[in-house]
């Protein structure tokens, strides 16, 4: 795993010609190999975890490229400026006339002081402020000592302990949902782990009497919904929806217990949840609105990867390295083990829906772009952007 940078590097990039993010990467590889001696070869300072992944962001106007480069360094700083100095020493990149130009370096310690200053400080008012309420949920936090440390297991799905034996269950979305059900006494709800509806979840819920879906209540909760709804079938009997714009996972046992009292029959809540995605749908393509929302600019390379969907089962995905090549299918349960470890990673294919999960992962293996089948209510964390092939 990579050391944690010390400085970054910051440059722009010009070029004469059109070139795509691993042109870039090869150039800075292969043209300062045997300018900086072996103490500073790059190939060998990524495989030890002290130069990180290097970040290139592109946009083309006229057949010409500019754009901005990222490389994080966890070597002394004489070092890195010296790396920085070799940059500029690029003047082609593939057949194009190019310039690098460093911008800065900057200390990513100093920038960690002020965060570590701006979180104590919210820190603090935030306990001057709740000191007064602290003992309004003192049942509540009483009666989690009978749930907590009960949940368990089921084919890769957290769920509550009478999730397996019981004639009715819950279908949330994540983990802490079925964390917070279980502090209010619901001990029959098992989350999807961000991993769509597996056939393990179908088969177990063909065998219940009453299938309930417990969820968001946003557009991703929505989405999520038809997801259940085309998988399940009939075997989805009930909808359960938290308020606008409030998570599950968040909710007070009174809010909870107003919802599951207030569920809907799964045909009725299907109908009405489809006609506003409808709506909203034909609003957002103007057919009865004049808002625009702008383009989705998806890379040349990220392009390039679409037809490794083609191939690929529902739920697994590919590790797409520098030099274009992909790893070989994984299950969505072993990828981020798989993207952790897997040496010059930069982009994930996944044929499945995008969740806060699969960008998290992302995220922490220093991957930036992601393409998918569908995508959720987030399409971005951080420097991570997720993509669709109708967005092409």
């Amino acid at each position: 795993m990579a050391n944690e940078p010390k400085y970054v590097i910051q440059a722009t990039i010009k070029t004469d010609g059109v070139v795509v993010r691993k042109d870039v990467v090869g150039a800075i590889f292969g043209q300062t190999e045997g300018l900086l001696g072996e103490e500073l070869q790059l190939r060998t300072l990524q495989r030890t975890g002290r130069i990180g992944h290097i970040d290139v962001e592109l946009e083309s106007n006229r057949g010409k490229i500019k754009g901005e480069i990222r490389l994080p360094s966890s070597i002394d700083q004489v070092s890195t400026a010296v790396i920085a100095a070799a940059l500029e020493t690029i003047d082609r990149i593939g057949p194009c006339k190019a310039t690098i130009q460093v911008t800065s370096i900057e200390n990513t310690r100093n920038e960690k002081r002020s965060v570590v200053i701006d979180r104590a400080k919210e820190l603090l008012l935030n306990i001057v402020e709740g000191a007064s309420s602290e003992s309004q949920n003192i049942i509540e936090e009483v009666r989690s000592v009978l749930t907590v440390g009960t949940e368990t297991d089921y084919k890769g799905m957290t769920c509550g302990p009478n999730a397996l034996n019981s004639e009715a269950i819950i279908i949330v979305e994540g983990r802490n949902d079925v964390r917070n059900l279980l502090k209010f006494g619901i001990k029959n709800s098992i989350a999807m782990m961000g991993a769509g509806v597996t056939e393990d979840l179908v088969t177990l819920a063909k065998k219940k009497t009453m299938v309930t879906a417990f969820l968001d209540g946003d557009r991703g909760g929505s989405l999520l919904l038809m997801e259940l709804e085309g998988a399940l079938g009939t075997s989805l009997t009930h909808v359960a929806s938290a308020p606008h714009s409030r998570e599950v996972e968040h909710l007070e046992g009174k809010v909870i217990t107003k919802c599951l009292n207030q569920k809907e029959a799964a045909k009725k809540a299907v109908g009405r949840v489809k006609a506003e995605l409808k709506k909203a749908d034909e609003d957002y393509g103007g057919k009865k609105s004049k808002a625009s929302k702008a383009p989705i600019i998806v890379p040349d390379h990220v392009q390039e990867w679409a037809g490794a969907l083609d191939n690929l089962e529902t739920n697994h995905a590919l590790i797409v390295l520098e030099d274009g090549t992909m790893t070989e299918a994984v299950g969505a349960g072993k990828l981020g083990k798989t993207a952790e470890s897997t040496e010059g990673a930069i982009g994930i294919v996944f044929k499945g829906k995008v969740s806060e999960r699969i960008l998290k992962i992302a995220k922490d293996a220093s991957i930036t772009d992601v393409l998918a089948t569908s995508i959720g209510e987030k399409h971005k964390l951080g420097d991570v952007q997720a993509f669709v092939p109708s967005d092409f």
